[in-house]
This record gives C-alpha cells, sequence and structure tokens, in this order.
C-alpha cells in the first residue's frame, strides 16, 4: 500500500527561508516565494517585484516529490542553511530580509493578497 503524502509539508507551505540548487550545474538561488502550479511550482526571485515578469518568475517543471528536501526535475529545495552551509545564500536572503523591513518595502513590495494574485496570473494554484 502507498504512503499518503497529502499532508506532507510542501515548500510553499514553508515559511523559512527557502534555496535552490540545481543537481546538474550546482547553481543555486534563494527564492522569494513560491506557489503549486499544475506544471510543477512556480517560483519568484528575490526582488522580482523590481523586474520583468519575465526575469522574476519561473516554472520548474515536474512532479513535486519528498517532504523535505523537495525535488522537481533537476532542481532541489531545502532550507536555506546557516552562513556557515550556505554563505553566499545566506548573505543574499540577509539583504532580501533587511530590504523587506526597511521604508522603501513598505512602499514599494506587494502585500500578500496581491502576490497570490500574481501568481494565480501565472497559472499558481494558490
Amino acid at each position: 500500500m502507498a504512503a499518503d503524502h497529502s499532508t506532507a509539508t510542501k515548500p510553499y507551505d514553508v515559511t523559512a527561508p527557502l534555496a535552490l540548487r540545481w543537481r546538474d550545474s550546482g547553481a543555486a538561488k534563494v527564492v522569494a516565494a513560491c506557489f503549486p502550479h499544475p506544471k510543477g511550482l512556480l517560483y519568484l526571485d528575490l526582488f522580482w517585484h523590481r523586474k520583468t515578469p519575465a526575469e522574476a518568475a519561473h516554472l520548474l517543471r515536474g512532479e513535486l516529490t519528498g517532504d523535505g528536501p523537495w525535488r522537481i526535475g533537476d532542481c532541489v529545495i531545502a532550507v536555506l542553511g546557516c552562513h556557515n552551509t550556505d554563505p553566499d545564500l545566506a548573505d543574499d536572503f540577509a539583504r532580501w530580509r533587511e530590504y523587506l523591513e526597511s521604508d522603501a518595502a513598505a512602499g514599494e513590495y506587494p502585500p500578500p493578497e496581491q502576490i497570490r494574485d500574481i501568481a494565480r496570473r501565472l497559472g499558481a494554484g494558490v
């Protein structure tokens, strides 16, 4: 009998920062947000709201598997490690967090419902 993973945590349910790492190239990045999508997983880059939609939003195609870390296509998604584990990614996230807490973000960064609306317009199931 197959295990029921319907209640398993998914990356879009996690409030901690998430890092994506591509197995083939080793490239990695921190994401601002991610959402379930019928074709896989939609994610937004850090500072996505200052980019064009084509530069800011990305679709990882495939089936999302795992309970954390997760896998989809050639990508592994995990909770961001500390400065000793992922120093460059931790620095990127620190800059993002500092921005989110700034007056600039208060004036320009969309609220959560607007972000979900944008994700829906991009095909996400939220």
